[in-house]
């Protein structure tokens, strides 16, 4: 008869597993023990609300030195439209390519020009805008200077559109 050495691990398993359990134990309990209760209450902290840092000096100097730009060509711009509007007026019904036209074509493209330096004062402002924007500084001074700015740019743009229907 042969002996199965198979049989002999069956009964030792046996035996070592009994040895883990020992009567009268019972297995830990599943449930919610008091430690792992939540109690108590959590309230939020208030925010503290956002006050952003003052305007740098060198940012109000560029403010100023652009508002004064912008102003500058708005004065230049008015000094200029009663003469190109004289010429325009002229030089209606001229016909394309004439004299009267091209001196109203030059007349136009002049108040074109002096808009255009308002307009690098407004392209700077909106620029001053977004970096103070982005870097979570004040706007305030910096949208009052710009607004100001659109307004004489918008003018001058009613103007030229004006002048412009007139000459073709």
């Amino acid at each position: 008869m042969r002996f199965n050495r198979a049989l002999l691990l069956v009964p030792l398993l046996v035996l070592m597993l009994a040895a883990c359990a020992t009567p009268g134990d019972e297995y830990p309990s599943l449930a919610i023990r008091d430690a792992e209760r939540v109690t108590g209450t959590l309230e939020p902290v208030a925010p503290t609300p956002y006050g952003p840092p003052p305007t740098p000096a060198a940012v109000v100097d560029r403010l100023d030195r652009l508002a004064a730009d912008a102003a500058s060509a708005h004065r230049a711009f008015l000094a200029e439209a009663p003469a190109a509007r004289s010429v325009i007026a002229a030089a209606s019904g001229a016909e394309f390519g004439s004299d009267g036209w091209a001196r109203a074509s030059v007349a136009l493209a002049g108040l074109e020009g002096s808009r255009s330096r308002a307009m690098i004062a407004l392209a700077d402002l909106d620029r001053l805008m977004v970096d103070a924007g982005v870097e979570g500084g004040e706007l305030t001074r910096i949208v009052a200077v710009r607004d100001t700015v659109t307004a004489q740019v918008n003018e001058e743009n009613l103007t030229i559109e004006g002048l412009a229907r007139n000459l073709r």
